[in-house]
């Protein structure tokens, strides 16, 4: 059973930072491919950036150059900084891991970018 935990989310101003984390309680997190996805109100579920377990990763166009993910597969956790923050950057926002065709997900963490 995978579990994923999510931190950091919190209230910010327009042009602020945050640094989100993802704790996993995996016994080998190096297998996973691990990512982040955000919903806003009223909005799909949307790809924000990714991890491959080699480290390769991409990003949304709209937050390329803003945020970083990286991840420590020893302390099993994913991090995403997020830079520049704009409005439009606020929603919830979950923790993925992905092996093979199974999906596991986190119960998000908020994030709210004030203008």
């Amino acid at each position: 059973q995978v579990q994923l935990v999510e931190s950091g989310g919190g209230l910010v101003q327009a042009g602020g930072s945050l640094r989100l984390s993802c704790a996993a309680s995996v016994s080998e997190l190096g297998i996973y491919t691990m990512g982040w996805h955000r919903q806003a109100p009223g909005k799909q579920r949307e790809f924000v950036a990714r991890i491959t377990g080699g480290g390769l990763t991409n990003y949304a166009e709209s937050v390329k150059g803003r945020f970083t993910i990286s991840r420590d597969n020893p302390k099993k956790m994913v991090d995403l900084q997020m830079t520049s923050l704009k409005p439009e950057d606020t929603g919830v926002y979950y923790c993925v891991a992905q092996w093979g065709v199974n999906d596991y997900w986190g119960q998000g963490t908020q994030v709210t970018v004030s203008s």
